[in-house]
């Protein structure tokens, strides 16, 4: 009887040769980065499973469509680059939850170990009109993060640490806006530095006591 191997964190795929041995996990943070650098329309199925390095019989049998993959890419990122926004959230006050995020974010998207920007963000704006459901989720999944702030915001509110003038929702939005601009202006090359500049001005649209 022929033993079999057991490989720790590996998956094998059958291909057309012989099986072929990878790690999904690694996979996926490849196929990250073709479409974090490409977005989703720009990315296609031989850039992704050359970079993944896999063929595509065991891209398909692993993360099934070019679709699936992006969604498990998506979960993947919001668990791993944007743990910033969890942090910020924990902050004991709004404000500094609000600098916090502003600022890790301005370091997180100028990472030098990864493609500059936002995946959220450059992953939608090359989406057509056949991509509309990845356009959809990817707009839900901002719409996420910018409904977490405003949660914040308002237990801050009933806390007494906010008053109770602002416009939660709008102070929320503002944020997000400021974000994705972040995000944009790293995609086209701005500066760490540059970033946090921006952020430390955002700041002083904070609601006066």
């Amino acid at each position: 009887m022929m033993r079999r191997s057991k490989k720790v964190g590996r998956k094998e795929v059958k291909g057309p040769g012989r099986p072929l041995a990878f790690d999904p996990g690694q996979a996926l943070e490849r196929a990250m980065g073709v479409f974090w650098r490409r977005g989703y329309e720009g990315a296609s199925l031989a850039e992704l499973t050359r970079a993944m390095r896999i063929n595509r019989p065991s891209m398909y049998a692993t993360f099934g469509n070019k679709e699936r993959l992006f969604r498990k890419v998506l979960d993947r990122y919001a668990h791993d680059a944007v743990g910033y926004l969890r942090d910020g959230l924990r902050e004991p006050t709004a404000r500094g939850a609000m600098e916090k995020i502003l600022l890790d974010a301005a370091d997180a998207l100028s990472d030098p170990s990864r493609p500059p920007g936002c995946l959220l963000v450059q992953g939608a704006l090359a989406c057509g009109s056949e991509s509309n459901r990845i356009q959809r989720e990817l707009c839900s999944r901002r719409g996420e993060g910018e409904a977490a702030i405003r949660q914040r915001f308002e237990r801050a509110q009933a806390q007494g640490d906010l008053p109770s003038s602002v416009d939660t929702a709008a102070l929320a939005a503002y944020l997000a806006a400021v974000l994705n601009g972040l995000a944009v202006q790293a995609a086209s090359g701005a500066s760490r530095e540059k970033l946090r500049t921006i952020a430390q001005r955002a700041m002083q649209a904070w609601p006066a006591s």
